[in-house]
């Protein structure tokens, strides 16, 4: 079973393309909402997942933080079962 997983970014963002690194490595499906434009949406975003910074993320309906979380989740393995639902 696959969960839905969500990339929120902003435009030249190392820790962005990073999170879209790791997640690629690991055959990861996500969507990437691209945020650089719309200040509104970064706004609903920051209420959203409690961060301000990109990426943010979102597996499975969860907000997972950023790139510093989703590494720290990969290295323990729990990114696995996150994947898994």
């Amino acid at each position: 079973m696959s969960v839905d997983v969500i990339v929120y970014t902003t435009d030249n963002c190392r820790y962005c393309n990073a999170a879209k690194k790791l997640l690629g490595k690991r055959g990861v499906i996500y969507r990437e909402e691209r945020l650089a434009a719309d200040p509104a949406s970064r706004e609903r975003i920051g209420k959203l997942t409690g961060g301000f910074s990109f990426p943010q993320i979102i597996i499975a309906g969860e907000p997972i933080g950023g790139f510093d979380e989703l590494a720290a989740l990969h290295r323990s393995g729990e990114l696995t079962a996150l994947l898994a639902g």
